[in-house]
Formats: C-alpha cells, structure tokens, sequence
C-alpha cells in the first residue's frame, strides 16, 4: 500500500475517480482497490469540488471528444457515490493564497494551474500526498507534496 502522511490521508486526483467507474481503463482495479481497501488500512480519502467537477465534465463529454459519454444522470450518481467516500475539502481564500504563491514559485501556466490548485487545496488541509494516474503532470510539485502513481501502487 502506498504511505499516507501522519493524518493518514490522500488526496485523489480526477483520472482516479474516472478509472475507478470506467472498467475499461486499464487500472481500473488499481483504482477500486483505492476506494474499497484503502479506508479500512486506516488511509483517509479526499478530494475536492474542483475534482468531482472535473470528473462531470470528462463523464458527460462524448466519447468521441475523450469522454466517457455517460448522461448527466448517471455522472451525478457515480459522482454523488464516489463522494460519499470522500473527504470533500473547501476551497476557500487561504486556498486561493496558497494558488498564488504556488503558480508565482512553480511558474505554472495555462491548464498547469488546475493542477496547481489541486495541490493548493490538498497543503492547506494538511494532505500531503496525492495520488494519480498521471504522475508526470505532478512532478513540478514534487517539493512540495508526495506524489504517488495509482499504477505504481499496492493492489
């Protein structure tokens, strides 16, 4: 199992939730084995709204345009199950604080900044790890956070 910090949390990136109800994803496994056993080794999962956001966008975009094409129902079930797992942690001022300085340290630009603010919400609630499927969008984070790769870790 991956490690968890000393509050023994994660925060989920959104491709862990999309592969998590997408069983034709690769480590879609891996992804259930998150939400199932991880909480019963003690690890607490978190995410916020930026990701179940996230996670309704890619869900209801056609499959054509790289999205799952599930209709708004069905996105908002799996969204609203998937959320009864989690942590949903605020985002509120001192987040967007934390952004700041983030994308003036980082230099992040562009969509770069999504995943700053990713990695905002999770430091000012004291999560320091977060988990991925795309460890490489990340690694400027490194300092900051453990990153740790959904395909790298414990099944």
């Amino acid at each position: 199992m991956a490690t968890t910090d000393a509050s023994g949390a994660v925060f989920l990136d959104t491709n862990v939730l999309l592969t998590a109800t997408t069983p034709a994803r690769a480590l879609h496994e891996a992804a259930l084995e998150v939400f199932n056993a991880w909480p019963d080794r003690g690890v607490r999962l978190s995410a916020s709204g930026q990701v179940l956001r996230e996670y309704l966008v890619v869900a209801t975009r056609p499959v054509e345009v790289n999205g799952l094409g599930l209709s708004p129902e069905d996105a908002l079930f799996n969204a609203s199950s998937l959320g009864e797992r989690l942590q949903v942690l605020a985002e509120g001022e001192a987040t967007l604080r934390r952004l700041e300085r983030i994308v003036r340290d980082c230099g992040c630009r562009g969509k770069q900044i999504h995943d700053a603010h990713i990695v905002a919400t999770a430091l000012e609630h004291g999560v320091a790890r977060l988990v991925t499927e795309n460890k490489g969008d990340f690694l400027r984070y490194g300092d900051l956070l453990e990153i740790v790769d959904l395909g790298a870790s414990d099944r």
